[in-house]
């Protein structure tokens, strides 16, 4: 599973030129799912994503995280976080999910933010989506587990 986070002073989704998902202050997660995921995968991820210290403390010092901050989560559905790049000119999606494989741990890892009380928005699974965001830093870094 692949997770890059951007530390946000806003980020909103769009579909249709409507917005699906916005939010202030907070992380912008891209979500990849690779197909030898499970729950515990997303479990960890989660745990990374909401305790990683990347916002600034009194100091201006990166200790601070998600949950410290009471920071807001936007969870974006990013299959292409899953290809191989190494070779060729043209990625290959060998390694990613099946797409209801992928929607099940994505609606998952959703679920079980939720449970933590973060105040979370998303995009849609499998959808067009135009991704808008103000990268505070920029502070970006891909995560897995």
């Amino acid at each position: 599973m692949q997770g890059l986070i951007q530390r946000v002073k806003h980020a909103k989704v769009e579909i249709n030129n409507q917005v699906v998902g916005e939010i202030s202050q907070g992380i912008l997660l891209l979500l990849g799912v690779e197909k030898y995921d499970d729950t515990q995968t997303a479990d960890k991820l989660l745990h990374k994503v909401s305790n990683y210290r990347i916002f600034t403390d009194e100091n201006d010092k990166m200790n601070l995280s998600l949950k410290d901050i009471k920071g807001e989560l936007l969870v974006v559905s990013q299959f292409t976080l899953a290809a191989d790049t190494k070779k060729g000119m043209r990625p290959s999606f060998s390694s990613a999910a099946t797409p209801s494989q992928a929607n099940e741990l994505y609606e998952y890892f959703v679920a079980q933010a939720k449970e933590l009380g973060l105040t979370i928005a998303t995009g849609e699974f499998g959808a067009d989506m135009q991704v808008s965001l103000c990268n505070d830093g920029p502070v970006t870094f891909n995560l897995s587990v």
